[in-house]
């Protein structure tokens, strides 16, 4: 659709490109300027009136107005009056007033009366960076049901989109907007945004394209892999089937499978060669290591830092490694895939795409994370990029979650000193480093003296630590301790780790108390997770203990949190929704999916 210089112009200033975008600014209120034939107090209201008198005082104007359609006399007053404003009262006129009226022990008055036209109508007031008039105006000339229904816009809620612009009997009461209006605001604000992720999307020829199959290497496994995980990876077979590049995102819950998903798309791609790329050592070794396991068929190699880089990786046929990958002379490749995707800028990302990709042709494009988002919001993202949920794990965890208090801390004890004898590791969770006057709760500074006088073998790190990978991954072999911050939120397997202890857990968001959770009973041993806080009680810790699901955890972190950026990973956008409910509204945005497609 293309669009006059003017209406170009006026969109840039609202920040807009679309009509159905501009149905979305609504007034703020609206001005009634419909005549009656007595006054309303506390109301604002038009009068058909002759100025009777006009005096001056330092810090305001007074007008005696003589109200026709009220029968009686109106004292207007105008407080700290600009110089226009004079022009518009000259004794003996007859002209339209507005302002707000109020009656008190027999006298009527109008606070702030200005001059208006468009008797008989209802006016609505906008807020934006045109001026009112001239926004009124410019609805008023331009937003119709034909333009709506052109931009996808069903007929039914063009209609009620426009009843919100032009009223023809009552005002809208904008504070309890009606389920029929804002069911229209929903849809409309997620329709415009979905085509707009949809209208950037671009699609690239691939490398490499075909009919693979995966059944051949899950017979090699000791174990059958999940539903959930059979699916994801059907989704990935069909991709690699077309001859457009796949750009799939995979969020799969903590101890979901997704390297069995991981090693399914690299058997797969075969000798066309898949690149793996981790944000840690720690994990890029751990993949490697799954990977020398269960995927016999490929010629595997480990890429970090420490890497000669006199290796030709040319022979390779699947090349797993760190961020130490974007400094090397890549061969061409099939398929790039990405895990923990969040934990690398967007910067990264695309140097590792561009590094194996021509001009003319992409390699399939694969994206993991662990941190459940919710499903609306994944629905929602579909029209960017594909996403697969991985919504089961392959064993139930076994994790007993319960909120703990100062009394509790003998017991706590009790309990960290019996699973040490069983030789499980305990993970002490700490907001902090250092001490904070701010914070009530101890930093690992303050509280590290305490465990490594009565317990041995206890580990520290932290965010800032330059040595936290190499502590992680003695501490996973020697350990009974581990003191850190939200630093093993993600991704390192503990597989002796049976406890973990997270102070100050109100401080957290329930998706971040959810991975570190996680790290737990990651082999089907039994888990426990305390959350330590100083607060009597919390609805919301009490609720989080009942919820094993990352997913129904991601819908209720919305639930309490109800701000903030919430399109994260492929998205980026920083776009907050004005009305759309991600916990409550999936069915609209299957309604949206299904308009779009």
């Amino acid at each position: 659709m293309s669009f006059t210089k003017e209406v170009v112009e006026k969109f840039k200033k609202l920040n807009i490109s679309s009509w159905s975008e501009l149905s979305l600014i609504i007034p703020f209120t609206y001005e009634d300027l419909r005549l009656k034939d007595k006054l309303i107090p506390h109301t604002p209201q038009v009068i058909d009136a002759t100025v009777q008198s006009v005096n001056r005082t330092p810090n305001s104007i007074q007008i005696t107005f003589y109200a026709h359609n009220f029968g009686h006399s109106v004292t207007g007053v105008l407080f700290r009056p600009k110089p226009y404003m004079l022009h518009q009262f000259n004794v003996g006129d007859r002209d339209y007033f507005f302002g707000m009226c109020e009656c008190k022990v027999g006298k009527c008055s109008m606070s702030m009366p200005k001059k208006v036209t468009n008797i008989g109508c209802i006016m609505p007031k906008y807020k934006t960076k045109l001026r009112t008039d001239v926004m009124s105006r410019f609805i008023k000339e331009n937003l119709n049901k034909q333009k709506l229904i052109e931009e996808g816009i069903p007929s039914k809620i063009s209609e009620e989109l426009l009843n919100i612009h032009f009223v023809k009997h009552r005002a809208i009461n904008l504070k309890e907007i009606d389920e029929k209006t804002l069911y229209a605001l929903k849809y409309t604000e997620l329709y415009t945004y979905m085509k707009q992720l949809s209208l950037k999307r671009r699609y690239f020829k691939t490398i490499v394209y075909g009919d693979y199959s995966y059944e051949e290497w899950a017979k090699t496994l000791p174990f059958n892999l999940t539903l959930k995980q059979i699916e994801t990876i059907k989704d990935i077979k069909t991709d690699f089937s077309k001859d457009v590049a796949a750009k799939r995102m995979i969020i799969g819950d903590v101890g979901s499978g997704k390297t069995m998903v991981i090693l399914a798309s690299a058997f797969m791609m075969g000798v066309n060669r898949s690149i793996l790329m981790a944000p840690t050592t720690i994990l890029a070794n751990q993949l490697y290591d799954e990977a020398k396991k269960y995927n016999t068929f490929a010629k595997i190699v480990l890429v970090t830092n420490k890497t000669s880089k006199k290796i030709s990786l040319d022979e390779y046929d699947f090349i797993i490694g760190t961020h130490a990958l974007l400094y090397r002379d890549l061969p061409k490749a099939g398929l790039v895939m990405v895990d923990e995707q969040h934990r690398f800028g967007v910067q990264q990302r695309n140097m590792l795409e561009k590094l194996v990709s021509s001009s003319e042709t992409r390699p399939h494009f694969l994206q993991f994370s662990a941190t459940p988002i919710p499903r609306t919001l994944a629905m929602i993202e579909t029209a960017n990029i594909d996403v697969s949920l991985i919504t089961s794990t392959p064993f139930k965890k076994d994790i007993t979650s319960k909120v703990i208090h100062k009394s509790d801390f003998a017991n706590l004890l009790v309990h960290i000193k019996n699973e040490i004898k069983k030789g499980n590791q305990i993970l002490l969770v700490y907001p902090l480093v250092e001490h904070s006057e701010v914070l009530e709760y101890q930093s690992i500074d303050e509280a590290r003296e305490y465990w490594e006088k009565n317990f041995n073998n206890v580990y520290v790190t932290h965010g800032k630590d330059k040595e936290k990978e190499q502590v992680l991954f003695d501490f996973s072999k020697d350990g009974d301790i581990l003191i850190a911050t939200t630093v093993v939120e993600v991704g390192i397997s503990l597989p002796r780790l049976s406890t973990v202890v997270i102070v100050g857990a109100p401080r957290l968001g329930l998706s971040t108390l959810h991975q570190l959770r996680g790290r737990v009973s990651r082999t089907g041993l039994k888990g426990y997770c305390y959350l330590y806080t100083n607060q009597n009680s919390s609805e919301r810790l009490d609720m989080f203990c009942k919820i094993s699901s990352g997913f129904d955890i991601a819908n209720l972190d919305l639930k309490y949190r109800k701000s903030g950026d919430l399109l994260k990973g492929s998205s980026q956008s920083g776009k907050q929704f004005r009305w759309i409910d991600m916990g409550e509204d999936e069915e609209i945005v299957k309604k949206v999916k299904g308009n779009l497609v």
